[in-house]
């Protein structure tokens, strides 16, 4: 295959994986490093980092992304019924005894605990070194060629309206299996819940605090306590309050954004929104990204993101017992195309 791009990006990792990658640094997650993470499981004890799929509640946090619509799937009859398969003795044997049930939701797939696939954010740049921006994503791939967004309905059947990821959709980190070594830095218990910024300097002291070490191919999560907040809002968040609650990393500090990128860590994640601050840079009048880590970790490193994960019961038992490390499993839905998926990490102690 022809070569995507003549140029890539300062500091990216495009073509280090391969000419076609499209897993990024989830490439890091070997049979060794798997095997790092078994070997941390002391106890047996499990804790499922995922929220309930309908939380935060309502749109406060991102008004294009809603709750799910969950609902029973039509009966015999085409229509909505819990108990639809009774219908099925009318039509097979009036002997039968089995009641079913059976159900469909409509799914916002980054509402809720979420992986950013490497789909989900690119940028305008001269990949072809022609001296003109085109739309890329990580290791090339090109918008509305490998991601596509809405078409016409040429057909009148609806089939044309769909955007999807032809490349860089999560289905691959589902096929891969996303296991190995999680490490847990808890901003939280040093620095409670207000809302701030947590540059390089911050993250290294509270690490040599808690004695933690992170190495290549492991995937770092950040617990702020965003997650305990959520909770606690029940499904009817304060408004103000869950844009302005917990820490988050410092965008703007480029001693972190060298850090994550030499870091060499398969994932970054967090409990809180976006791992980064949303709308909180400086006035720039240049060109630039609106999520610094986002445009870092997606586009130019193929480091995927975790966001709205539930980290409050694990960071709690891990302080508890003088550790940060456990085996993390979070593999995505396998559902070809898609830019960002729902799941629920498991992580072992």
């Amino acid at each position: 295959m022809t070569k995507r791009w003549k140029q890539r990006p300062p500091g990216s990792t495009w073509g280090d994986f391969g000419e076609d990658d499209e897993l990024g640094r989830i490439n890091l997650l070997t049979p060794k490093k798997v095997l790092q993470g078994v070997r941390e499981v002391e106890r047996g004890i499990a804790f499922s980092l995922s929220l309930p799929l309908d939380y935060p509640g309502g749109s406060s946090l991102n008004q294009r992304r809603y709750p799910p619509i969950l609902r029973p799937t039509e009966n015999l009859e085409h229509k909505q019924d819990v108990f639809y398969n009774i219908k099925a003795r009318e039509h097979f044997s009036p002997h039968l005894t089995d009641v079913w049930s059976d159900d469909v939701v409509t799914l916002w797939l980054q509402y809720s605990t979420q992986w950013d696939a490497l789909a989900h954010q690119g940028q305008e740049f001269d990949a072809d070194g022609d001296g003109v921006d085109e739309a890329v994503y990580y290791n090339g791939y090109r918008a509305d060629t490998d991601i596509v967004g809405p078409q016409e309905d040429a057909k009148g059947d609806g089939s044309g309206s769909l955007g999807f990821a032809r490349h860089l959709g999560l289905e691959h980190m589902a096929e891969h299996g996303v296991q190995g070594r999680g490490v847990l830095i808890d901003l939280a218990h040093h620095l409670g819940t207000t809302w701030q910024a947590v540059n390089l300097k911050t993250l290294q002291e509270i690490m040599a605090a808690d004695s933690i070490v992170v190495e290549p191919g492991d995937m770092l999560l950040l617990h702020t306590g965003f997650d305990t907040a959520v909770m606690a809002w029940g499904k009817n968040p304060d408004p103000v309050g869950i844009h302005t609650t917990a820490s988050y990393l410092d965008a703007y500090d480029p001693a972190l954004l060298e850090w994550i990128a030499d870091s060499q860590i398969s994932a970054l994640i967090a409990d809180n929104y976006a791992v980064e601050g949303v709308g909180v840079g400086p006035e720039d009048n240049t060109p630039h990204s609106l999520l610094p880590i986002h445009n870092l970790c997606l586009f130019k490193l193929g480091v995927p993101l975790g966001e709205l994960w539930y980290l409050e019961k694990l960071a709690a038992w891990l302080r508890e017992h003088h550790r940060s490390r456990f085996l993390l499993t979070a593999p995505p839905l396998n559902l070809p195309g898609t830019q960002g998926s729902p799941l629920t990490p498991v992580a072992t102690v």
